[in-house]
């Protein structure tokens, strides 16, 4: 083989085994989500941003805290960077709740209620082993003003 297609295939194999690695890395993750969703014709509040840095490495918190399957187990093999689905491919019902009780199951396909839920779920429980109100727990507290 000569030296120049020896190089040209190198090169080739270059550019693939780097090209798959791109598209296997996942994606990257932000410090701050804002939790802005355009299923929403309107928000009627601030938009919250979630510091998920601050979540994962200052409070401890896991992937699977918040991060689950359809089954609601939570994905505790994730690492950084990999990709997961955005709730609202599941919670997809972006209207409101009809009023009175539902089935936890079907209140959760309401994109609003399982937010909220997982949140505040999350964030009362913090509050109640601690003996604290650290953890927002109020719509003011988490949804700056518009």
């Amino acid at each position: 083989m000569k030296p120049l297609s020896k190089i040209a295939l190198i090169a080739i194999a270059v550019i693939f085994v780097s090209g798959t690695g791109v598209l296997y890395a996942g994606t990257a993750v932000q410090d701050v989500i804002k939790m802005e969703n355009k299923a929403y014709k309107e928000h009627t509040k601030g938009i919250v941003e979630f510091t998920h840095k601050k979540h994962v490495v200052e409070y401890k918190v896991g992937c699977g805290d918040c991060h689950h399957d359809e089954n609601a187990k939570p994905l505790t093999n994730l690492k950084e960077g990999d990709t997961v689905q955005n709730c609202i491919e599941c919670h997809s019902k972006t209207e409101k709740k009809p009023k009175g009780k539902l089935p936890r199951k079907d209140e959760l396909t309401y994109h609003y209620e399982a937010i909220h839920n997982n949140c505040l779920d999350c964030h009362k429980e913090f509050n109640k082993k601690n003996n604290t109100k650290q953890a927002p727990a109020t719509c003011k507290k988490c949804h700056p003003k518009k």
